[in-house]
């Protein structure tokens, strides 16, 4: 895919799936993530408990692959962006980050296992070292 053919499937925001790997363990998990398009940069936000897997492979720091599907009448295509996770502040971010951010819809209610209330949510940067696409012929 071309670039812009990536971004117009990123572009909307939405939901993929986030994995890491630690020695021989892999971690996968979905989530909702927005999309900068002007600077490439993909935001996503965690909600962790207190007890969570998830954190351990967030904060060893290492490197993230999202993917993200979509299947429209121009047929089915997935994007693979790879690269390291940065905590962001929401008061630091402006202009277009902003903008993807509020795009994010986050169904808190459905996919975690105990109340929204009992999370704590962080929001992350991922910065693609690699940005992929395929697509359906």
């Amino acid at each position: 895919m071309t670039a812009a053919e990536i971004d117009t499937v990123l572009d909307n925001g939405g939901v993929g799936v986030i994995s890491f790997a630690a020695d021989d363990e892999p971690y996968s998990v979905p989530l909702s993530y927005g999309y900068d398009s002007e600077n490439r940069e993909i935001y996503v936000r965690f909600g962790f408990a207190p007890e969570s897997d998830k954190r351990r492979f967030v904060d060893d720091g290492s490197v993230a692959s999202l993917v993200v599907t979509d299947n429209d009448t121009r047929g089915w295509r997935s994007v693979v962006a790879r690269g390291p996770l940065t905590e962001v502040s929401e008061p630091a971010i402006a202009g277009s980050a902003a903008q993807s951010i509020r795009k994010m819809n986050i169904p808190f209610v459905t996919i975690y296992e105990r109340p929204a209330t009992e999370l704590e949510f962080e929001l992350y940067r991922l910065d693609p070292e690699t940005l992929t696409g395929r697509k359906e012929q």
